[in-house]
C-alpha cells in the first residue's frame, strides 16, 4: 500500500519501512498541514521510523470548521435510514480490509497482530453498525398533563463536536466516538493521538470511499497541545468526547467549561481484582492473566490492584507467576506473540521509572521488572517484561497512580469489608472485577464498590447497549448505547395547550 489512495483500499499494506506523509482529511479531501510542518511516528517495535504526520495547528481547525457548518444542514436533515446505508457501508469497508487495517495497529501501537485481528478491527466495524442501527430505534417521550396538554422531546444534532482519542486502542476508540455523532446527524472534528495515527488516516480513505459527504467528517493529526487545545477552545465546537489521562482530561474541562460545552470525559483507572476462595480458580487465573497484561496492560479497563483472599493467597501467588513467566515479549506480527512492545519509548521510560519507585516504596519484584531485548528486527524495540509487585502499601504511589503498562500489585485481604475499602482506596473509579461464586456477596460488593463498570466472573465482556464511564477521577459522563446518542443531540421540550 503507498501512494495517496491506494494505501486505503488495496489490502496490501504498504511496504514496511518505506516511509510517507500522512495527511489530515478535511472536507472529504487528503490535504497537508497548513504549516507544511511534519511529525514523526516511530514504530514501537523496532524504533525505526516508520512515517511523518501532519503538525497540524488552528488553521488546520479552521478549514474543518469551515467544512463542518457547510456540510450540517443537509447532513443533519438527512434521515436516519439514509445516514444508516452510509455507516453501513463504512463497516463493510472496514471489515473488507480488516487485514490491513489489523497489521497498521499493531505496528503503530506495537500491539500483537493478533489482538488487533481479533479485537481492535472487528470492534471498530461493530461500532458503526451498532450505531447505525440505535439511531434508527432513538426515540424521545412525551407526558399527557390529565387531558390539559401534551409534553413531548425533540433531539436535535448539537453541530460540530470534537472527538480527541488514545493512543492505546485507536481505532476501536476513534469509531466508538465517531459513530454515534455521525449517526446522529453531527459533523466531527476528530483528533487522533499522534503516537498512532495510522488506522486514522486509512478510515479517511474508508469515507472517502463509502460515500460519506464532505466536511462531514474531518480527521486532524498534531499534539494535543496546538490541535486538540485549538479543537476544544475553537467557538463553534460544541461538544468534546475526550479519553485519555486524567490529567488531560482536567486540562480540557477547564478550557471548556467557561465555553458551556458539552463534555464527555473517559479517563483513567486503578482497577482492582477482588479475588474470594469460593471462586471459580481455574477461570479466574485465566481472566485475570488476560485483565492484568493484554495489550501490555495498557487498557484503561485492566485490572492493576489485584486483592486476594488470605485463605488461597499463597496458592494464587504461585500459580499466577508461572503463568506470568510463559508470558515471554515477542515480536507483535508473530502469531505466537500475546506481549508486544510498549507504544512509545516516553511511555516505556514511565513504566520502568514505576517499577523503581516500588522498589524504592518496599515493594519486592516477584517476577518481570526489566527492559526484555529481542534479537533480530525487534532488538531495539520497547518491550518489557510483564511485572507483578508485592509488598506495598496500599496508600503508596504505586498502587495510587495509574501506571498503565505490564505491571500489576498483589495483597491480601481478610474479609468483604476491607476488600472494599481496599478497592475503594483510590482517586479512581472506573472498573473493578469480582470473582466469587456468593452471588448474594457479589452483589452486596457490586453496590458498594465505587466504579462505573463491575464485572462477576468475568472481564471485558461487554454490551455496547450499556452505559460506558467511570466515577471519581475516571471520568464525566457515560459512552455507549442510548447514552451516546443523548450525548450528542440537544432536548427541546415542546408543550401543547389542548384548548389553545
Amino acid at each position: 500500500m503507498c501512494g495517496a489512495l491506494q494505501p486505503l483500499t488495496n489490502t496490501t499494506f504498504y511496504p514496511e519501512g518505506w516511509m510517507f506523509k500522512i495527511k489530515n482529511y478535511i472536507n472529504g479531501k487528503l490535504i497537508p498541514p497548513a504549516s507544511g510542518n511534519y511529525l514523526t511516528h516511530v514504530n514501537p517495535a523496532t524504533g525505526e521510523l516508520e512515517n511523518e504526520l501532519p503538525a497540524s495547528d488552528s488553521r488546520d481547525v479552521q478549514l474543518a470548521v469551515e467544512a463542518g457548518e457547510r456540510a450540517f444542514p443537509e447532513w443533519s436533515s438527512l434521515t436516519p435510514e439514509k445516514r444508516h446505508s452510509i455507516l453501513m457501508r463504512i463497516a463493510d469497508h472496514i471489515e473488507r480490509d480488516s487485514d490491513s487495517f489489523a497489521k497498521a495497529e499493531s505496528v503503530d501501537t506495537g500491539k500483537p497482530l493478533t489482538l488487533a485481528k481479533r479485537v481492535d478491527v472487528p470492534r471498530a466495524a461493530a461500532n458503526f453498525r451498532f450505531f447505525a442501527a440505535a439511531s434508527l430505534h432513538f426515540s424521545s417521550e412525551s407526558h399527557e398533563m390529565a387531558g390539559r396538554a401534551i409534553n413531548y422531546t425533540l433531539r436535535h444534532p448539537l453541530g460540530i463536536a470534537g472527538c480527541i482519542s488514545p493512543w492505546n486502542l485507536p481505532l476501536y476508540l476513534l469509531t466508538w466516538k465517531i459513530a454515534p455523532a455521525l449517526a446522529t446527524g453531527n459533523c466531527i472534528i476528530a483528533k487522533p493521538s499522534e503516537i498512532t495515527p495510522m488506522t486514522a488516516y486509512m478510515l479517511s480513505g474508508v469515507c472517502i470511499n463509502s460515500g460519506l459527504p464532505e466536511g462531514v467528517l474531518n480527521i486532524i493529526h498534531g499534539t494535543g497541545g496546538a490541535t486538540g487545545n485549538a479543537i476544544v477552545l475553537h467557538p463553534s465546537v460544541k461538544a468534546i468526547s475526550f479519553t485519555g489521562s486524567s490529567a488531560t482530561g482536567a486540562r480540557i474541562a477547564a478550557a471548556a467549561a467557561p465555553l458551556f460545552k458539552k463534555l464527555s470525559l473517559e479517563m483513567g483507572g486503578k482497577n482492582p481484582v477482588i479475588i474470594f476462595a469460593d471462586c471459580s480458580y481455574d477461570e479466574m487465573l485465566e481472566k485475570t492473566i488476560e485483565s492484568s497484561f493484554q495489550n501490555q496492560g495498557q487498557i484503561c479497563l485492566c485490572g492493576s490492584r489485584i486483592l486476594v483472599e488470605k485463605k488461597i493467597y499463597n496458592k494464587f501467588k504461585k500459580d499466577f507467576v508461572a503463568r506470568i513467566e510463559s508470558l515471554v515479549p515477542g515480536d507483535p506480527l508473530s502469531e505466537r506473540t500475546r506481549i508486544g512492545a510498549v507504544v512509545s519509548h516516553r511511555h516505556f521510560e514511565k513504566i520502568l521509572s514505576y517499577i523503581d519507585l516500588a522498589k524504592k516504596e518496599g515493594g519486592k519484584i516477584i517476577c518481570g521488572g526489566k527492559q526484555k531485548i529481542l534479537s533480530g528486527r525487534c532488538r531495539n524495540g520497547w518491550f518489557i517484561e510483564p511485572t507483578l509487585i508485592e509488598g506495598v502499601s496500599r496508600n503508596c504511589r504505586t498502587n495510587q497512580e495509574e501506571i498503565f503498562g505490564p505491571v500489576v500489585t498483589i495483597s491480601p485481604f481478610s474479609g468483604e469489608e476491607e476488600a472494599v475499602q481496599m478497592a475503594n482506596g483510590t482517586p479512581y473509579g472506573l472498573a473493578a472485577m469480582i470473582w466469587t461464586q456468593n452471588l448474594s456477596r457479589a452483589h452486596i460488593l457490586a453496590s458498594k464498590i465505587q466504579a462505573g463498570i463491575i464485572w462477576i466472573n468475568t472481564w471485558m465482556l461487554r454490551d455496547l447497549r450499556t452505559p460506558f464511564g467511570g466515577m471519581k477521577n475516571s471520568g464525566l459522563g457515560r459512552e455507549g448505547g442510548m447514552e451516546a446518542l443523548r450525548f450528542f443531540t440537544e432536548p427541546k421540550n415542546v408543550c401543547v395547550n389542548y384548548n389553545g
